[in-house]
């Protein structure tokens, strides 16, 4: 590390200071729209500051009067002190040991409306009210009760927050100087899948139907207080107020939802009536809060929804001549850009480079807690990686994923982010290669882990009916543990292999069983390599930008 250190000293060509979490996306299911009656919901943490590891907190017992300080998740900085409460449940990454799940995104809203005094940011407030809230409905009434206590200092944000039975989201903005926050939370159909992605979603909602629908007295008199809105109550939309789409929001972060839709609606959803919505067209032909899918979501197929990158839409930037020689389905940040007087946006998939961890959480009712909670976890890209399954019981986090681990500014040999770091590194130089080999190896590694789980749920299930619940606990720690680093030996031997194959541009050839063929001189010298043709649409973009000097003249 001295020597790494020594190198970093010489690049010091460093950075901001906040690794905000505010380009995520979230995607939420029903018990009924689930294929085995488990409520889900995805989170991808998508920040270029973040490190990927899996938060843990054991349950705890305070004494009276105990103090909790308060750092802000996104910079580190202290917030203050709040008052401790006797018991903490515990938390493994956005879920807590009673299955209840809290994922977020970011809006932002309307300027001047975070409180700079406030003690409670957005990431606080969800592992806090994590180690306090048994439901949904419970999280959000301790969600009130901090930000109306403490103030509330982050910009807007939607919270998913599912339990073993209910599936909500949240939309929550400060009141600027005010101390406290305004929020609006309605729940989702049973049998419908929602989603969102750093805009607003909660447009009309009902006022006196407090069984699906609640929120602050203050909502709509606070919007018209500060002249967001003046209509009838009754006409109220909590985004128009608080968070106006504009171009960007509909493009950038509404077509991440249409997308979704797109993906698990199918003849549910008319995604050509919404195109015009999502490419930031028509902001007044909003899409549903909510959708039936087409068919019943198993964890596979909602995994897959965060890998999306808008493949065969119109919006699939795989194509186009930015795409390069093997088709990479990226593009680096800054997102927009000027050229001529003229100013251009690059598309925002829901899977990108920058996610520093991605959830999967599955809540079921049917099963004890100890077994129901399950957190299915990756780190990094979700278009590159692969999820574990994590029981929300287990007694420690597998070595992979501890915290402190490495970090941003640490390289560790044993931090699976960094591990998935680099085979994402590589499958952008070579996406249209190496990808279907990254996603063969996740699919065989989560199809497997469906099979497993289900078997570890049966003996844990017999064990707890025995009242043997330490014994259960200890089994389901050993196999998240043993999972994951499975899932790290698996993705070390996919990044040798994908070295080893793709080095320098080349393809080796390989013989029926998989390896590699030689020359055939008895020694380890390599086949002659195979060297794919360019596509045709970036060999004109090249030719027409340098043309010029490459022709050939005989």
């Amino acid at each position: 590390m001295k020597r790494l250190s020594a190198l970093l000293a010489c690049l010091l060509l460093l950075v901001t200071a906040r690794p905000a979490a505010d380009a995520c996306t979230n995607v939420i299911i029903t018990k009924g729209a689930s294929a085995d009656g488990s409520c889900m919901v995805t989170y991808a943490a998508d920040s270029h500051q973040l490190y990927g590891e899996l938060y843990f907190h054991p349950a705890a017992n305070w004494p009276v009067g105990s103090k909790l300080d308060v750092y802000d998740w996104d910079s580190g900085y202290y917030r203050g002190k709040i008052a401790q409460v006797p018991h903490t449940f515990q938390t493994v990454g956005n879920m807590n040991e009673h299955q209840l799940i809290i994922m977020e995104t970011t809006f932002g809203g309307r300027e001047g409306l975070s409180n700079k005094d406030g003690i409670i940011d957005y990431g606080s407030l969800i592992y806090i009210t994590l180690q306090r809230a048994r439901t949904a409905r419970e999280a959000i009434r301790t969600i009130d009760e901090l930000v109306q206590t403490y103030g509330y200092c982050s910009e807007g944000e939607t919270f998913s927050i599912v339990d073993k039975d209910e599936c909500w989201i949240f939309e929550i903005v400060g009141k600027g100087e005010q101390k406290g926050a305004v929020w609006v939370a309605v729940r989702i159909p049973d049998g419908m899948i929602s989603a969102h992605a750093n805009q607003s979603r909660i447009h009309h909602f009902p006022l006196n139907d407090p069984e699906n629908c609640l929120y602050t007295p203050d909502v709509i008199s606070f919007a018209r207080e500060k002249g967001f809105f003046n209509g009838k109550d009754e006409d109220f939309s909590f985004c128009d107020a608080y968070c106006p789409a504009d171009w960007g929001a509909l493009r950038g972060c509404e077509a991440r939802v249409w997308s979704a839709f797109r993906l698990l609606g199918g003849s549910n959803f008319d995604d050509a009536k919404y195109l015009d919505f999502a490419s930031g067209e028509n902001p007044a032909n909003k899409m549903p809060l909510c959708i039936r899918p087409e068919k019943k979501v198993s964890v596979k197929a909602l995994a897959d929804v965060m890998r999306d990158h808008y493949e065969g839409t119109a919006f699939d930037f795989s194509e186009e001549a930015g795409a390069g020689v093997s088709r990479v389905p990226y593009r680096w940040r800054p997102m927009s850009f000027e050229l001529d007087g003229k100013e251009y946006m690059f598309e925002r998939a829901i899977a990108t480079q920058q996610t520093g961890f991605w959830y999967l959480g599955q809540a079921r009712s049917w099963l004890p807690d100890e077994v129901g909670g399950v957190l299915w976890f990756g780190v990094d890209d979700a278009a590159t990686s692969a999820l574990t399954p994590i029981y929300t019981c287990i007694s420690q986090v597998p070595e992979c994923f501890r915290e402190g681990n490495g970090s941003m500014l640490e390289y560790s040999p044993t931090s699976a982010f960094w591990l998935f770091n680099r085979v994402a590194q590589f499958s952008y130089l070579f996406y249209d290669r190496a990808e279907p080999e990254i996603r063969a190896a996740a699919d065989c590694y989560e199809n497997e882990n469906v099979k497993l789980v289900a078997e570890q749920d049966a003996m844990a299930l017999k064990m707890l009916e025995g009242g043997n619940r330490g014994q259960a606990v200890r089994m389901l720690t050993e196999f998240c543990a043993r999972r994951s680093q499975t899932l790290f030996n698996t993705w070390n031997d996919l990044s040798n292999y994908l070295l080893v194959k793709y080095m320098d541009g080349n393809v080796k050839r390989q013989n029926e069983d998989g390896s590699f063929q030689d020359n055939g001189s008895g020694k380890p010298i390599p086949a002659s390599p195979i060297h794919p043709k360019f596509r045709e649409r970036w060999l004109r973009a090249v030719v027409k930008d340098h043309g010029d000097v490459m022709e050939v003249k005989r």
